[in-house]
């Protein structure tokens, strides 16, 4: 579990305030540069970067919606390939929180705060943000080494380094998670350089151009993010005060853009239904969105009213006004047949509606219009499960392709499906690896111990039960040694 002759990553955050739309209480935006150039391993890295990410499931709210996820992912990749560096892994995901974030760990994982999202006014302002943080990795800037990192754990490394962005959102809780995970005299520096940051908005915006985004996107989002940040006067975190967004940094990225034609770069419509899903699932003030979205029905283009009437849709489904759902989508789904966000909708309101015959028929329907798309492969799944259809929905969790079963949600659905077919050993097993993924190992402990209860346990899955066992306690007892 030691890491050899590594230092360990610390995670570069970004962060902005407010806007007048949204309310949040931070502006922040530090930059950790590259140490003496002693960087960790491909291998390392990735082990760090997945460990990272399981610590910040026990942290703060990961997103776990298909469709979500799939459209960040999608953004970010196109983004990613046309990089200076695409071979580069990366993973990308969203924080369910209204706070304005986005951040870049190790092993190229990149988070994206759903209050980012919304408070965009443009697709390109959000992927410019993306590209940034791209560029950070591409160029190394993420690596700053701390004393003694060859000496920590994967787990206490992975630990620090979610303490360091639980730091940067909130000081008192960053400082209690450090103290509780810190090893011995390990002392550790953070430097903000201005050189990377105007590195990474060069980089970054030449792969917004090479990926057909709007490089105005970029000056325009820090321009606001300058603007906004007189709120606060003397109580601007010291880290903005030493890396601040300043006039000339806003003058150089525009007069970049401004080398580029100018033309038109109109958001996907994918972009807009997602940032409706996110304003309804984030927000939380179903009255005041209600009457955000009830303006917008009436107002721009046929696709733009057509997302509105998407949100209302959506509120409608929380407040269980299934019928109004139902009327709100059948209409969005007889206007745009081609657009999977309102068959799966529409699908989902006679889920949600206990109507399991209809909800099943809808889902087979948006499969056959929509063989590649993975939320609905995902969601289609839940709807055999709920329905008692568990033999089908292992076969369908079969089908799926190995980067779709890397997701944590992927393990649950299995335990849930082994959990119907009366193979609790099996059930038990993967809920463990669900938990694990989420960053929840005494939980995963405990469902390995239920599953060697089990009756029924042949020698493979014992002899698997066991050697699972003991990764998790040894990296539990890892963490507890350093608390």
């Amino acid at each position: 579990m030691k890491c050899k002759n590594a230092k360990w990553v610390l995670a570069f955050t970004f962060f902005i305030s407010p806007i007048q739309a949204l309310e949040t209480d931070k502006i922040k935006l530090p930059d950790m540069g590259d140490s003496a150039g002693a960087l960790i391993s491909p291998i390392e890295e990735k082990e760090l970067g997945d460990a990272f990410f399981r610590r910040l499931h026990s942290a703060i709210t990961i997103n776990n919606d298909p469709e979500i996820q799939q459209y960040i992912q999608a953004v970010g990749q196109k983004l990613a390939t046309n990089s200076d560096t695409p071979g580069t892994p990366f993973h990308f995901f969203v924080v369910i929180d209204k706070g304005i974030n986005a951040f870049a760990g190790p092993g190229g994982y990149i988070g994206i705060n759903s209050g980012l999202i919304i408070t965009t006014d443009s697709e390109s302002e959000m992927a410019s943000v993306m590209a940034h943080e791209i560029a950070h990795v591409t160029q190394r800037h993420l690596y700053r080494a701390f004393e003694a990192a060859s000496q920590l754990s994967l787990p206490t490394a992975a630990a620090m380094l979610a303490a360091i962005l639980l730091g940067t959102q909130n000081a008192e809780l960053g400082m209690a998670a450090l103290t509780a995970i810190q090893a011995g005299s390990i002392q550790m520096q953070i430097n903000f350089t201005r050189s990377n940051e105007q590195e990474a908005d060069r980089i970054g915006m030449q792969t917004l151009v090479e990926s057909d985004f709007d490089p105005r996107g970029m000056p325009e989002f820090f321009l606001r993010l300058q603007q906004s940040s007189r709120y606060y006067g003397k109580g601007i975190p010291e880290f903005l005060r030493t890396h601040p967004v300043t006039v000339s940094r806003i003058a150089d990225t525009r007069g970049r853009a401004e080398k580029f034609p100018y033309r038109q770069y109109p958001d996907s419509i994918d972009y807009l239904l997602i940032r409706a899903k996110l304003r309804v699932n984030t927000l939380g003030n179903n009255d005041d969105i209600v009457r955000f979205f009830s303006v917008r029905k009436n107002q721009g283009t046929p696709e733009q009213r057509a997302v509105a009437r998407y949100g209302l849709g959506l509120i409608a489904i929380k407040k269980q006004q299934f019928k109004q759902a139902e009327q709100n989508f059948q209409q969005l789904v007889k206007e745009f047949p081609n657009q999977p966000q309102y068959a799966l909708a529409l699908a989902k309101t006679a889920l949600d509606a206990r109507q399991y015959k209809v909800a099943l028929e809808r889902y087979r329907q948006a499969q056959q219009n929509f063989p590649r798309n993975s939320a609905v492969k995902l969601e289609y799944i839940t709807s055999l499960l709920k329905s008692g259809h568990a033999k089908q929905a292992y076969q369908a969790l079969d089908r799926l392709s190995l980067k779709e079963k890397r997701q944590p949600n992927y393990f649950r659905l299995l335990a849930e499906t082994y959990g119907a077919q009366k193979q609790q050993a099996k059930s038990h097993r993967y809920m463990a690896e669900y938990y694990y993924a989420s960053g929840r190992t005494q939980e995963a402990i405990t469902q390995i111990k239920l599953a060697q209860k089990s009756k029924g346990l042949n020698f493979y899955l014992a002899a698997i039960l066991d050697e699972r066992l003991n990764y998790f306690i040894e990296e539990e007892q890892e963490r507890k040694r350093n608390q």
